[in-house]
């Protein structure tokens, strides 16, 4: 199952995401969380804390910047970008790239 929550700013996205989240989680089920907006907040909301959301971006960062290379598979992208979340949740950061063209 993949499912996607949109809307406009301050609607309650990252909260609903995170609740929904961990819901699964907690039912067992496997789940990865990305977080793809311009701020990236959704690790917050799942509990990892604004700490290890702010390294995740730097990560995320760094492949902008030519310092951590692609990860060509799902498994790369996941152990490169992701962290452990509660209730059995990954959380993955997948957004806010500075450098938007970096070759």
């Amino acid at each position: 199952m993949k499912l996607a929550v949109a809307g406009k700013g301050g609607s309650g996205k990252t909260t609903i995401s995170g609740t929904l989240a961990r819901f699964l989680g907690r039912a067992g089920h496997d789940v990865i969380a990305l977080d793809c907006d311009t701020n990236p907040m959704l690790g917050v909301s799942l509990g990892v804390g604004p700490e290890e959301t702010d390294r995740l971006v730097t990560v995320r960062q760094a492949l902008a910047e030519g310092e951590v290379e692609h990860q060509p598979t799902i498994d790369g992208i996941i152990s490169t970008f992701g962290t452990d979340a509660a209730d059995g949740v990954r959380l993955v950061v997948v957004s806010r790239i500075d450098l938007a063209n970096p070759g």
